[in-house]
């Protein structure tokens, strides 16, 4: 009887023990993430932190600054430098040596240049450096281009660019340059010059290296004369003279330009 008491008893405490465990509230496992950033190190670049940390953490800084103003410029500039660990002001600007200048742009109209610089490209020209062809078209030769941009600029200091290959037509060869002084593209212009054989296509470019020049110069002011009608009348009308001249083997008879006191060119002769 006393042993079936002892055996009841022990049977109670054990279902009291159990009910007694199971009364208590029960608890998840806690477990803790760490984020991209953390396992990256603070020396890591941003290539190496997956975009789902950025916007893990864009979410977070959001949800903490619920309370303010999403036009603050606090929040806005930190949470887009920490989304993508980039940070836009610290881009230094590309210097002019490490343009393209095939497609760059670069300084263009930035700024005016300094006085003196602007004085000597805006300088008028000298009636003797004017010339006429037997057509009527006076120009300026092209080596005093490059001798008013090596006053101006400093010889080293401007340079032509193509923009392009050279298109080779069936007579004619044209290239696109970019005019380069002191590091800023100033203009761009299309050069042309015929040929007539195979053998001057080298010379042809060449030339049509040069017409692209002075065709850019006119965006400086240089020789700005040479396309106001006004100054070309007056020009020929003081300096030149249309006179009647021969063709040395054909005999054909043309009117032709040349300035005053000098003589027409081969193969015409003057009558």
């Amino acid at each position: 009887m006393l042993s079936t008491l002892g055996r009841s008893s022990r049977v109670i405490a054990r279902q009291a023990a159990i009910v007694g465990r199971s009364s208590l509230p029960v608890q998840a496992p806690v477990r803790t993430f760490a984020s991209a950033w953390d396992l990256a190190g603070p020396s890591a670049s941003s290539s190496t932190i997956p975009n789902t940390a950025g916007r893990a953490k864009q979410a977070s800084t959001a949800t903490a600054n619920s309370g303010e103003s999403s036009s603050s410029p606090s929040s806005s500039s930190d949470g887009a430098d920490s989304g993508n660990g980039f940070d836009s002001a610290s881009i230094p600007p590309v210097p002019a040596a490490d343009q393209d200048w095939s497609a760059s742009f670069h300084g263009l109209g930035a700024e005016p240049f300094p006085k003196e610089i602007a004085d000597v490209l805006l300088a008028p020209l000298d009636p003797e450096s004017i010339e006429i062809k037997p057509d009527g078209l006076i120009y300026l030769p092209e080596i005093k281009y490059r001798r008013i941009l090596n006053k101006a600029f400093g010889p080293g200091g401007w340079g032509m660019h193509p923009r392009g290959d050279h298109n080779i037509g069936t007579k004619i060869v044209s290239r696109e340059y970019a005019l380069i002084c002191m590091g800023r593209m100033v203009s761009i212009a299309r050069g042309e010059q015929e040929y007539f054989d195979p053998s001057g296509i080298p010379t042809a470019t060449e030339g049509c290296k040069s017409n692209a020049l002075m065709r850019n110069c006119k965006d400086l002011g240089i020789a700005s004369e040479l396309w106001d009608p006004r100054f070309i009348r007056q020009f020929k009308a003081k300096y030149c003279q249309e006179v009647w001249a021969e063709h040395v083997a054909t005999k054909k008879k043309r009117k032709l330009w040349r300035r005053k006191h000098d003589k027409i060119a081969y193969p015409y002769e003057e009558k």
